[in-house]
């Protein structure tokens, strides 16, 4: 049967879904470089209130965003099911590793095109540039985050403070 869909465009993606605030995400798997169980963090003071602190992954200072609170959520409940999910985005054409920090990791899905609905209307004063895309998957919607779009902002920032060489010796501990 001839499909009307060039080979490009029927490529299927692969998404880790997460949940937050009873709410199912998604995110690009090429994105994730590893998932964590919540480990000890050390807290920065003068900070946005939703970076949680820093770890040290391997010798390297990674700062751990609240991705609820990043996204206007109330903060992260922690429990046994609570992970840190390091990310990698791009800033200023350098690949940046971060931790989000989700109330589960659930599974990684595949997701056709057809499996992924436009970012609804939701009025000209709402910003959701960093919605990929609503992704169905059996009954739920998946919301597809631009992980890119909701971290590089203030990760700028926040990279540029951990980077005056202060916290250089949390990577030796």
């Amino acid at each position: 049967m001839a499909s009307h869909l060039s080979e490009e465009n029927k490529q299927t993606m692969q998404y880790l879904t997460f949940v937050l605030r009873d709410e199912n995400f998604a995110v690009d798997i090429a994105k994730v470089r590893e998932v964590l169980d919540v480990s000890t963090m050390t807290k920065i003071p003068r900070m946005p209130d939703y970076l949680s602190g820093v770890i040290n992954l391997r010798g390297n200072v990674v700062p751990v965003m609240d991705l609820g609170k990043k996204l206007g959520m109330p903060p992260v409940g922690h429990s046994k099911n609570t992970c840190i999910i390091i990310v990698e985005i791009r800033i200023d054409d350098s690949a940046v590793e971060l931790g989000v920090l989700t109330d589960s990791v659930q599974m990684v899905v595949d997701l056709s095109p057809e499996d992924i609905e436009a970012v609804p209307r939701m009025g000209s004063n709402l910003n959701t540039d960093f919605i990929h895309g609503m992704g169905k998957q059996e009954e739920k919607f998946l919301i597809l985050l631009d992980i890119d779009a909701v971290l590089a902002s203030e990760s700028e920032i926040i990279l540029r403070d951990l980077d005056n060489g202060d916290l250089a010796e949390i990577a030796v501990h």
